[in-house]
């Protein structure tokens, strides 16, 4: 048992009859995010949002949320991450994260296009967001032009699912976790992450490069363990990955922003077949 995991007592009904026995829960907790920034005399905190989430790589979910947003789009741009009071215990852990905005990056909170209110569930959608999104890529536009050269092969494809899954060893345990892994072209894994949120499992991989100084997605693919939502597009976009895989399906506006930025999206991915829903270029002898 760890972070993302607790055992509890449940009695379990099966052909009418009554068994005790251990099972084991996806942990749930709320965590704010903080964010410190302005010049290093007059430096402010404004509280970002409210994540529920599976404690955990907690600094790799601040640092992917606020790749997310706009915020953020190098190591460079972020100082220090640190837990805030209260803490939870003497390990020195909290349902708060601090980060430190590097003086030299701007931020200006008029620009943030909604107040953030992220349940476990999902997040906010609209059409609205679509012009949003679109003035922050056009400052990161030059780091995608060479994103179409990558080619993965449907035998590729194919196979991610079940690498993700072989990798999520906490839903093997619960059931109630979602997952989302970044690998390259040619199906090597590079990172996984889980959590009780599906835009939260996005947020640790994302982060997870970011704090490595990684942070250049443009030849990867984000495999999703479930459906394609908005928001979920939306992360691809501002990470700058360039195909989503996903084993459920996408909605109608997630293939819009797909569209939009020319992701490759796929959606019902197995071993036996996969859609293409935008992006065909990119998939080998579909071109």
């Amino acid at each position: 048992m760890d972070a993302y995991t607790k055992k509890i007592e449940i009695l379990r009904v099966a052909n009418g009859e009554a068994t005790q026995r251990e099972d084991y829960l996806a942990v749930e907790e709320p965590m704010e995010i903080r964010l410190i920034y302005g010049p290093p005399d007059r430096r402010k905190t404004k509280s970002l949002a409210i994540t529920m989430r599976t404690p955990g790589s907690d600094f790799e979910l601040a640092a992917g949320f606020l790749v997310s947003e706009g915020i953020v789009s190098a190591r460079s741009d972020i100082g220090e991450f640190r837990f805030g009071e209260p803490f939870l215990d003497s390990s020195g852990k909290s349902n708060i994260v601090e980060v430190e905005l590097n003086p030299a990056r701007e931020f200006d909170l008029s620009k943030l296009q909604r107040n953030f209110y992220v349940t476990s569930s999902c997040g906010i959608c609209g059409k609205a967001s679509l012009e949003a999104i679109a003035l922050v890529r056009e400052s990161t536009a030059a780091a995608m032009n060479d994103r179409n050269s990558m080619v993965v092969s449907q035998a590729t494809i194919h196979q991610l699912p079940e690498k993700l899954r072989r990798i999520q060893v906490n839903f093997q345990q619960t059931g109630g976790l979602h997952g989302a892994g970044l690998m390259t072209a040619l199906g090597e894994m590079i990172a996984v992450r889980e959590d009780v949120g599906r835009h939260n499992a996005v947020d640790k991989v994302i982060g997870s490069q970011l704090l490595l100084n990684r942070f250049s997605l443009n030849k990867n693919i984000l495999v999703l363990s479930g459906r394609a939502s908005f928001e979920l597009l939306q992360k691809s976009v501002l990470a700058q990955i360039p195909m989503v895989v996903a084993v459920g399906a996408p909605s109608s506006l997630a293939v819009e922003l797909a569209q939009r930025f020319r992701i490759t999206l796929i959606g019902f991915t197995s071993s036996e077949r996969f859609n293409v829903y935008t992006g065909r270029e990119r998939v080998a002898d579909l071109r």
